[in-house]
């Protein structure tokens, strides 16, 4: 072939959401793929999704567009990935080609939000040295250091330096430069944070990732937007102190928060929703229905439960025993302290002494506060011989435990010192294992329809392969419990997404998140896999062969926390329980308490002997004054006695959220209430 001739266009296959597929050069980008099918459709899109065609018909792996620093830096490789619009595709690929619509798009508008506010810094403030700035679930932020602290007026003129970048629509231009030279020139610049973060989330001899817009540049992963112009509604919105590296021994960085959305509709949306979520705090509620305390004499992360809060959480707790023991549970009781090398043998003093208190140094061994359950059922188990015919043995305990958080990182119910976790271990042949965990599926499904969520998610947490040090047990076993896991989940038809690096030590393990009024996401009932410390206590059981075996064990909690719960109950409901958990169901107001105070005593025993939690008030007040107290504390139902009720043996009810309903002769009103007390029904 002469030097004229062309060389021939190498061509790769791109596969449409709609399956079609289309065969362009390689070295084409979305964005070109988005023109050739609608220049409309160009000016739309947000970002790419892209994934091998050889991998993309494999099942269970979602991507995760959430920005971490190993998302952003590129430390956890997937098959599917985002790229920007202007990424040349060098392979034959599956691809979706994303719209504001998509949440993986939002996620990536509020990434270059993030480099639109350092810009603003940047430019504003140019002695500060950048962290990263990762989208959360809410908005982004940006680590940043700086001796001065930023003040609100700062914090103002950073949001309106951020419309001037919007402003100049400035593309966002993805480079690469040798790994040595990202160094050299951030350590020069005294960058330290950016040289963590090369040094962490890239290998010597490596390229590294730049973005560029205008004369801002940051060492990123990527995706972004194509432009600062497509970050169009944002707000700055507060700065707080955070640790480098979350160690109070390093420098004292700032963090700024923001948010942004595709529009200004949304962004106003979000903040009715923010005030909508601090009405319901659990904090304020908490101390406004009485319910707990911490008490800072006693130590911040522990929690006081108040009567009422007791009450519920008797209910709470009653119900879960009961249920436990109607599905084959055994209640055990295990101590709060046991001695360390018990916690040596079970690998807890190796992979996670951080979240554990102290040793006690007692006159015979020293000794740790439990940060599990696990081991102690481990001992009751281990303490008689077991037979294939036992098995599964089911443990369950409602068992106080301890561990080490931070001074800063408690958070009222929901981060705590101490707490209570409905734990429970399952401990059964390899064959039984899928139908155990599907037990503890439907277990879970159970309680979170029972207290009145309809809506959860569910992820699979498996293991990091090359960084077999963080985890136990051989990669064998590693494999035999994923798998599991995901049939029992597939032969419940329950959609899940696998989050890879992010299972315990011991074992994979389901994590169930339920969907709160307000659309959020909380974590609370898990299921482990467990082969590891079955093997490390040496754990038998006789098999039908007479030959001893080591059983495999399940590691669940449904609550996962009585207190962690409780505080999302109290935000879901913003403290208007459910009848069957409030703690007052029925508020009795006699109009006088000379002439209507006996009739009101002689209701409050009828309803107490129906299993109703009553309380009268019988003050000299006014009769709109015990009204208001009751529906300030949130009770179910006020019934008002006066001449009328005493009479025929009727009360007058307002219910919780609808008003005065009428006079109701007392046995209906009963039957009514006893009703909703046995269906635990949501509603009145």
């Amino acid at each position: 072939m002469s030097e004229g001739v062309m060389e021939a266009v190498q061509m790769i296959r791109v596969q449409l959401p709609d399956g079609s597929v289309r065969e362009v050069a390689k070295g084409t980008t979305p964005f070109d793929v988005a023109m050739s099918i609608s220049p409309r459709l160009a000016a739309a899109v947000v970002v790419a999704r892209v994934k091998p065609l050889s991998l993309a018909t494999i099942e269970g792996d979602a991507s995760d567009p959430e920005a971490s620093e190993a998302a952003m830096y590129g430390a956890v490789a997937t098959g599917e990935r985002l790229v920007d619009l202007t990424a040349p595709l060098d392979e034959d690929v599956a691809l979706e080609l994303l719209k504001e619509s998509d949440e993986a798009a939002l996620k990536v508008v509020r990434h270059s939000a993030a480099h639109v506010m350092a810009t603003a810094i940047l430019e504003l403030f140019p002695e500060t040295k950048l962290g990263h700035g990762p989208a959360t679930d809410a908005g982004f932020f940006y680590d940043v250091y700086r001796e001065t602290p930023f003040s609100d007026a700062d914090l103002a003129a950073i949001e309106a330096r951020m419309a001037e970048v919007v402003a100049r629509d400035e593309k966002f231009v993805r480079e690469e430069e040798p790994r040595e030279k990202g160094l050299a020139d951030y350590e020069k610049q005294g960058e330290f944070m950016k040289v963590h973060f090369i040094e962490r989330f890239t290998k010597p001899g490596e390229e590294i990732s730049l973005y560029k817009n205008g004369n801002f540049t940051d060492f990123c992963r990527g995706p972004h937007v194509p432009s600062t112009g497509r970050v169009k509604a944002f707000k700055v919105m507060s700065v707080a102190g955070a640790y480098w590296l979350g160690d109070e021994k390093n420098q004292q960085l700032q963090r700024i928060y923001g948010t942004a959305f595709f529009n200004a509709k949304d962004l106003d949306a979000h903040f009715k929703r923010l005030e909508e979520i601090k009405a319901r705090d659990h904090r304020v509620l908490g101390k406004q229905l009485d319910l707990f305390s911490i008490q800072e004499v006693a130590g911040s992360g522990l929690i006081f439960w108040h009567p009422k809060g007791g009450l519920i959480r008797k209910t709470m707790e009653d119900w879960m025993k009961d249920e436990c023991i109607r599905r084959g549970y055994e209640m055990v009781y295990t101590p709060h302290i046991m001695k360390r090398e018990l916690w040596k043998i079970s690998g807890h003093e190796g992979h996670y002494a951080e979240n554990m208190y102290p040793p006690m140094e007692l006159d015979d061994a020293e000794y740790r506060l439990k940060p599990m359950n696990c081991p102690g059922h481990i001992l009751i188990y281990k303490n008689s011989p077991k037979s294939y015919r036992d098995l599964p043995v089911r443990y369950a305990e409602l068992g106080n435990v301890y561990r080490y958080e931070r001074s800063g990182t408690m958070h009222g119910l929901l981060r705590v010192r101490g707490f209570t976790q409905d734990d429970a271990h399952i401990f059964c042949t390899p064959s039984q294992i899928e139908d155990e965990v599907i037990g503890c599926v439907e277990f879970a499904q159970s309680v979170l329809n029972t207290f009145g969520f309809a809506e959860f998610k569910v992820e699979l947490s498996t293991w990091d392969p090359a960084d077999k040090k963080s985890y136990t047990g051989s990669e064998a076993n590693w494999n035999l419990a994923i798998d599991s896991l995901k049939r029992a989940l597939e032969r419940k038809g329950i959609p899940f997404r696998t989050i890879p690096g992010e299972a315990a030590f011991y074992g994979p393990k389901i994590d169930i998140k339920l969907v709160d009024v307000l659309g959020r996401l909380w974590q609370l009932s898990t299921v482990q896999f467990d082969f590891t410390l079955p093997e490390r206590f040496g754990l038998e059981y006789k098999g039908e062969d007479g030959e001893m075996h080591q059983p495999v064990m399940v590691h669940r909690a449904l609550f996962g926390s009585i207190e962690r719960f409780f505080g999302v109950l109290i935000e879901h409901y913003a403290g208007a329980f459910p009848l069957w958990l409030a703690p007052v169901q029925v508020g009795l107001v006699p109009i006088s308490s000379d002439k209507h105070l006996e009739y009101a005593e002689k209701v409050k025993a009828q309803l107490e002997a129906a299993g109703l939690r009553v309380e009268i008030d019988a003050r000299n007040e006014k009769m709109n004054a015990k009204i208001r107290e009751f529906t300030l504390a949130k009770v179910p139902f006020v019934l008002i006695l006066g001449d009328k009720e005493t009479a025929t043996d009727s009360v007058s009810v307002r219910t919780r959220g609808k008003g005065d309903e009428g006079s109701v002769q007392l046995a209906a009103f009963i039957e009514r209430a006893t009703a909703l007390l046995e269906s635990r029904s949501a509603g009145l």
